[in-house]
């Protein structure tokens, strides 16, 4: 007896043809429906002579047409078993059923949904089930365990991934009959897979290696191991319409499952009915999968290795392209002692210092931090030093001018979120001033000789954030004795516990060092942070400006 089977991607149809005519369509009144839109409602039909159980085909003028092995159907056609037929978009194949026929002249099919079906034939392992160790009656077969020795070798040897897979099947064929095997990875997001290598034992390629989405999800989310016994006739494996067409007679897949995740699919199937698939076969096909993931791992960790080992590569160089971009050394001035300091707490960072005699002999010193931390950071902080080092060189240095054209060039050309706060001072040695700008930065610090403080409150916003805004300029005189330290907040909002270092106590402890030299005072300001914060981690930089007028200099 006859029988017709295929799909239309969502129902599998398996129909036994007796003797007789059937008429094949969408329309529910045919005998055979096909519920796919590009079949007509009377699309073709099949007669099977009584006499001689020959099968004959013909095309009722359907819109979208008859195809058999690739031809169209222009007239009636005799059709014979292994015949690849196509109803509009739909695929089919004329096969041999090996059920018996039935007295009578009874025409019922048989459709399936593939998204409901659980067929019977199928064995469905669980990962921890199908790596338990293989029973004696596998491990005694000759070429299995000479085979896994083989692959267990691969997991040291130095070379490409896609040799090492094509290897890998090559062995697998060795323990595992196939006409085909594959191995398939996810892609990126685990939204598709792909055929990372195959191996035909014919050197012809059967078919795709197309898997239902059924399956790709119970190996990728359930990690499940699955053998089809016959896919032929098992609606959840065919809903590939490739499957359909094949002439395969048994298939095996298995998760590539290491450290709790599934890389990909190893993939067996047959044409040779003497070669069915059974439990054994699938835990030896998983077996091998295991090997194969371990050594897919290998590759994974040796790639992430090297991408951060050219990532740390890269970061060192621009932390020293950063640190080079700072001021080495202060410039001298007379009357005044200068000194700088930053320490970060990555490798590169936001906060920056700059130190200048401007062609008027007037020292121009800046403290800005910008926002963010890490490599962001730090072009956007070398962006805003270069900026402001172009306007160097003019002999009518004006302060808020520099700072609204630097502010509006970095509201321009960067994003919303990227802005820095800044206090920016010019110090004249003749008259003793220093005349400043403080945008947004956290107010420094100037030190009488006799103790008092006074805070350099903010003169504006912090740069970058509006497309508007005005800076005022104003000015302070420094007497003999008088410190003056800037700093971020690096230094006021080191953090232990949930507590902060404070402003207070940065006021009470540099109140009381104002006697000593600049750097002494920077030294022992930073010793009591890292008392204070002890095994904390720094969460930001520390940089600071320290002048001290002192008329020995």
């Amino acid at each position: 007896m006859l029988k017709l089977v295929g799909t239309d991607g969502s129902h599998f149809y398996a129909w036994n043809l007796e003797p007789g005519k059937y008429l094949i369509g969408r329309k529910p009144e045919c005998d055979l429906v096909i519920t796919d839109k590009t079949v007509s409602r009377k699309h073709v039909e099949i007669e099977v002579l009584p006499s001689t159980g020959e099968c004959f085909l013909v095309d009722l003028g359907s819109h979208n047409g008859t195809m058999v092995n690739g031809g169209r159907v222009t007239s009636r056609i005799q059709i014979k078993p292994g015949d690849h037929i196509m109803f509009g978009h739909t695929e089919f194949k004329l096969a041999v059923s090996d059920e018996p026929p039935s007295s009578g002249l009874t025409k019922v099919p048989t459709t399936e949904l593939l998204a409901t079906t659980d067929p019977e034939k199928s064995v469905y392992l669980s990962i921890q089930d199908a790596l338990q160790p293989l029973p004696a009656k596998v491990t005694d077969r000759p070429e299995v365990l000479p085979t896994l020795f083989e692959m267990a070798k691969m997991l040291v040897l130095p070379e490409p991934r896609e040799v090492m897979l094509q290897r890998s099947l090559a062995l697998v064929a060795k323990a595992v009959p196939a006409e085909r095997l594959a191995v398939l990875l996810t892609s990126s997001g685990r939204e598709d897979i792909y055929v990372a290598a195959s191996h035909l034992s014919s050197g012809e390629d059967p078919g795709s290696f197309n898997l239902s989405r059924t399956i790709v999800n119970e190996i990728l989310t359930d990690k499940n191991s699955i053998l089809i016994s016959d896919p032929l006739t098992d609606p959840r494996f065919a809903a590939q319409q490739s499957i359909i067409m094949s002439e395969l007679k048994s298939a095996m897949a298995v998760p590539l499952f290491v450290e709790g995740k599934v890389l990909g699919i190893l993939y067996a199937d047959t044409t040779n009915p003497q070669h069915r698939y059974d439990d054994d076969c699938l835990r030896l096909l998983a077996a091998f999968g295991n090997l194969i993931a371990f050594r897919l791992l290998n590759y994974t960790l040796l790639t992430e290795r090297r991408e951060k080992q050219v990532i740390e590569s890269e970061i060192r160089r621009a932390s020293l392209i950063q640190r080079n971009l700072l001021t080495p050394e202060p410039p001298e001035l007379p009357g005044y002692r200068i000194h700088a300091y930053q320490e970060q707490c990555r490798a590169v960072g936001g906060d920056l210092y700059d130190l200048a005699l401007l062609p008027d002999e007037r020292l121009l010193f800046m403290v800005a931090d910008v926002s963010g931390k890490g490599m962001g950071a730090a072009l956007l902080m070398s962006n805003i030093l270069a900026s402001f080092r172009i306007l160097y060189d003019n002999s009518q240095f004006d302060l808020s001018m520099a700072v609204k054209q630097v502010s509006m060039q970095l509201f321009n050309h960067s994003a919303p979120e990227d802005f820095a706060t800044l206090f920016l001072g010019l110090v004249d040695p003749k008259e003793d001033t220093i005349m400043f700008c403080n945008a947004g930065h956290n107010p420094p610090l100037l030190v009488r000789k006799e103790g008092k403080v006074e805070y350099l409150e903010a003169c504006g916003t912090m740069i970058g954030a509006f497309n508007f805004s005005d800076w005022t300029e104003e000015t302070v005189k420094m007497y003999n004795g008088d410190l003056l330290i800037v700093f971020t907040d690096g230094v006021t909002e080191a953090e232990r516990n949930g507590q902060y270092y404070g402003d207070e106590r940065t006021e009470r402890l540099v109140t009381s060092l104002r006697h000593q030299p600049p750097h002494e005072i920077a030294r022992c300001l930073t010793d009591d942070i890292k008392k204070f914060v002890q095994d904390s981690p720094r969460s930001d930089d520390i940089t600071m400006v320290l002048l001290k007028k002192d008329p020995a200099c």
